[in-house]
């Protein structure tokens, strides 16, 4: 039976229109709560009106909304939004001190909201305004979901839920390069949670469905922060039946990463290749490039990797010593050394050694930095050359025992993570150019068969807006031509607006987490509505706000902690082996009971 208040709306009745109606409108298939009207105090256009909320209700921000109105010779027209702002007054008082009088009954006034809407769609797109005093209702079921186009995404990937408890999806159209690509993530460092949010995104997009043939995708993340993310494959202590609900209501499982790879630095001054890692001490393999591959593979200008490098005259020495290491360099032995120029060169040192010798030497200068070259620019060269000795004499190595497991590769696991949070900047500006560069060139050999999503903190630091490096270039070719090539940039920065604009404008996802209220105020954020902006600098860790082309305004989400460990106190049993350890040994993978320090003991959950 239905309450006083109560209408009931059949697809084979017409609609009733009810001025006196309050409370709640039954739907055919869902409950509407009827929430006020259309105000008439404020002017209503088809891009915004506002609704006088009733006094038994209320709107809160992010709320979805909706209202119809009859048109003759057209029919009816709905009108979806969302709450942008939420006001409230006394209507009736003049004066500040007037609240009093009126608390104690002196003064005849009420308070009164009103909330601010933002249209998202109108249905059929007859852009009229909605008429004040219309019945608004918050939008639920099917309305919610034409309101903001979930009805019209055929392939949903869940990013959290909404103010209202329900889930939030992106259209998978304008993340795997259909019809865009590339995710751009924004916020302030260890408050903004944007490498968890990403690592939430890149697990829905394995596991939501949406992605035909996930198990072709693949996945390069790059740790710049601690070894948080070398558990990625290990449960999380912290999982409960309640995280385990949110992740059921997103249609996800409450697992971690399957098939993961992880890689890190050899140990400095080691000669047996250990990874550089403390927390995990299985599965994790270590990486380097041996000097005969730099020296065939053109990679000395990631060596010189900063901004403003491109705009100096030694860039020109830069190339050409590159090119005459490709020339003249033969591998030597089995090791990874090469002979440069007849010198045999098994170090890094010994090979900066032979460069400097040769861009000095009168008689070899002209062939290597240039004929017409001064002095001066073959000396700052030399400077920055020497100065990137201690950088990077752990990373190109031709004296430790060479093997095919420790080259990084997404060939062999679905998500591939290289931690490089204990190399100096300089390190890690070389491993990122270096790393990219060939997974580009690898994915644009193989074809856009699969899709490769290339997950990158601090963007603001190897695409910086000013200046160039190759870096930069890298990036900016996957910003400007990776969705051909199957290859999606997930970059996430502290300020936007110090990263390459071409880079963010290809973006065709826009998320920020909390930020910096100068931050907040800059051009790049002009997505946001006012009233987010101010929202974004007291965003709580886990909020975001996601903005994509469908929908006009950018909604907030809460997105479920994560169900994989974030540092070593939440890893529940660590897996023995990960598919990078398993290249070098074919049999890796098999059970051994007696080696396996958990027994046959169950997981904790």
């Amino acid at each position: 039976m239905l309450g006083a208040g109560l209408s009931v709306r059949r697809a084979s009745l017409p609609r009733e229109e009810d001025p006196g109606a309050t409370g709640r409108t039954v739907d055919q298939e869902t409950l509407t709560t009827v929430v006020g009207r259309v105000a008439g105090t404020e002017d209503s256009t088809p891009l915004q009106f506002h609704v006088a909320i009733d006094p038994d209700a209320y709107l809160q921000l992010d709320d979805v909304v909706v209202t119809r109105r009859q048109l003759p010779g057209l029919g009816e027209v709905t009108s979806y939004g969302v709450v942008t702002q939420v006001s409230a007054r006394h209507e009736g008082a003049s004066f500040g001190s007037d609240v009093f009088l009126i608390s104690d009954g002196v003064l005849p006034a009420q308070v009164q909201e009103i909330a601010e809407i933002a249209t998202t769609r109108v249905e059929p797109e007859c852009y009229v305004p909605p008429k004040p005093g219309s019945q608004v209702s918050r939008a639920v079921g099917e309305d919610r979901a034409q309101a903001l186009y979930f009805d019209n995404m055929t392939r949903q990937v869940a990013v959290g839920l909404g103010r209202d408890g329900e889930p939030v999806y992106l259209n998978m159209d304008f993340l795997d390069g259909t019809r865009g690509a590339h995710v751009s993530i924004s916020g302030v460092s260890g408050v903004a949670t944007k490498t968890s949010f990403a690592l939430f995104l890149l697990h829905s997009i394995f596991r939501g469905g949406a992605l035909p043939n996930a198990h072709n995708a693949k996945a390069l993340v790059f740790s710049v922060k601690g070894e948080d993310l070398l558990f990625l494959d290990t449960p999380n202590r912290a999982l409960d039946e309640k995280l385990k609900a949110e992740y059921a209501k997103l249609g996800l499982p409450a697992e971690p990463f399957a098939s993961v790879g992880f890689y890190a630095p050899p140990t400095p001054s080691d000669t047996t290749g250990k990874p550089y890692v403390t927390g995990r001490t299985s599965g994790v393999g270590a990486f380097w490039w041996t000097i005969a591959e730099f020296c065939a593979g053109d990679l000395l200008p990631y060596v010189f990797a900063d901004a403003e490098d491109e705009r100096n005259q030694y860039t020109m020495v830069i190339h050409q010593v590159a090119n005459r290491l490709r020339l003249d360099s033969t591998p030597a032995g089995k090791d990874g050394a090469a002979n440069v120029d007849g010198v045999l060169c098994r170090t890094y040192a010994e090979l900066i050694d032979v460069i400097c010798e040769r861009v000095t030497d009168e008689e070899t200068r002209a062939s290597w930095a240039g004929a017409v070259t001064g002095a001066g620019t073959v000396n700052a060269f030399i400077r920055r050359l020497r100065s990137s000795q201690r950088a990077l004499n752990g990373l190109i190595r031709g004296d430790l025992t060479d093997h095919a497991a420790r080259k990084l590769s997404t060939e062999n696991q679905q998500v591939t993570v290289v931690d490089i949070h204990n190399l100096v900047e300089r390190a890690q500006r070389f491993v990122v150019g270096v790393t990219l560069a060939a997974e580009t060139a690898r994915k644009e050999a193989a074809g856009p068969g699969g899709l490769l999503f290339t997950m990158l903190d601090e963007l603001n630091k190897y695409a910086p807006r000013e200046g160039s490096s190759p870096i930069k270039e890298v990036l900016l070719d996957i910003a400007e031509r990776g969705r051909s090539l199957g290859v999606i940039l997930i970059g996430a920065q502290q300020t936007a607006s110090e990263v390459e604009r071409r880079i963010v404008s290809n973006s065709s996802v826009r998320i920020v987490g909390r930020l910096d209220a100068a931050e907040a105020s800059r051009p790049e954020y002009g997505f946001l509505p006012a009233s987010q902006r101010v929202r974004a600098t007291l965003a709580t860790p886990g909020t975001m706000f996601v903005s994509q082309p469908e929908i006009p305004v950018p909604i907030a989400v809460g997105f479920p902690f994560p169900a994989w460990a974030t540092r070593l106190s939440e890893a529940g049993r660590i897996p023995a082996t990960t598919a990078a350890s398993k290249k070098s040994d074919p049999f890796a993978g098999l059970p051994t009971r007696g080696s396996d320090p958990f027994g046959d003991d169950p997981p904790p959950f």
